[in-house]
């Protein structure tokens, strides 16, 4: 069964958390709470998440800086954030939004159909990703199991290609579904995995028999 995804929520008032969580429970993920930039860059330390939804304007460290922070880690800059503002003061405002790494901005009040079918785009780009990292691992232990790429026999090449294959077949169909969007962090983040999945496609190729 595939682990549930976190969804990283950040938000300075609890009625906003609460509103949040009400929306996406539908999503049946795991759904973590920061009330502050603070909060939320601790529990970025030891948790994975699948997305970020964070509030611009909070006491202390703002949106803004909250967002440039996580973009400057290693373990985080590749997360999406989902910048959420009660305020808007035009494109200026959503420009530095966009600069600060955020994939999304959305004005409250927003629409709960809207922000839920985002959320889930990440949620199943995420279990993508994961996926194609656990056959990446697999494959990597297989071959310093066997000694080398000579040991890996028919068989576990093809119980490899077919997992692969699976993955391969899912992520297809998810960015048929994108196709027209006009969310070009989505996008962005679909290609990654694109370019991620066809690398571990061509190394496995090269393995086969014969190849050269």
């Amino acid at each position: 069964m595939m682990q549930k995804a976190k969804i990283l929520l950040v938000d300075d008032r609890p009625e906003n958390l609460l509103a949040l969580e009400a929306i996406l429970s539908a999503l049946d993920q795991t759904l973590v709470r920061a009330a502050s930039g603070e909060e939320a860059l601790k529990a970025l330390l030891t948790d994975d998440f699948a997305v970020i939804l964070l509030d611009v304007q909070m006491p202390g460290m703002d949106g803004f800086e909250t967002a440039a922070h996580i973009k400057r880690r290693e373990r985080t800059r590749d997360i999406p954030i989902i910048f959420l503002t009660a305020i808007n003061h035009g494109p200026h405002h959503t420009f530095r939004g966009y600069a600060a790494g955020a994939v999304d901005y959305i004005s409250k009040p927003f629409d709960p159909w809207v922000l839920r079918a985002k959320v889930s785009v990440f949620v199943d780009l995420y279990a993508k990703n994961c996926q194609l990292k656990e056959q990446a691992a697999l494959l990597r232990l297989q071959l310093e199991e066997g000694g080398g790429e000579q040991a890996l026999g028919g068989a576990l090449l093809g119980e490899l290609s077919a997992r692969l294959a699976a993955v391969e077949e899912q992520a297809e169909a998810l960015g048929k579904q994108l196709d027209g969007g006009e969310d070009a962090g989505v996008a962005a983040t679909a290609a990654h995995l694109e370019r991620k999945l066809a690398g571990l496609r061509r190394a496995l190729d090269a393995m086969r028999p014969g190849s050269s």
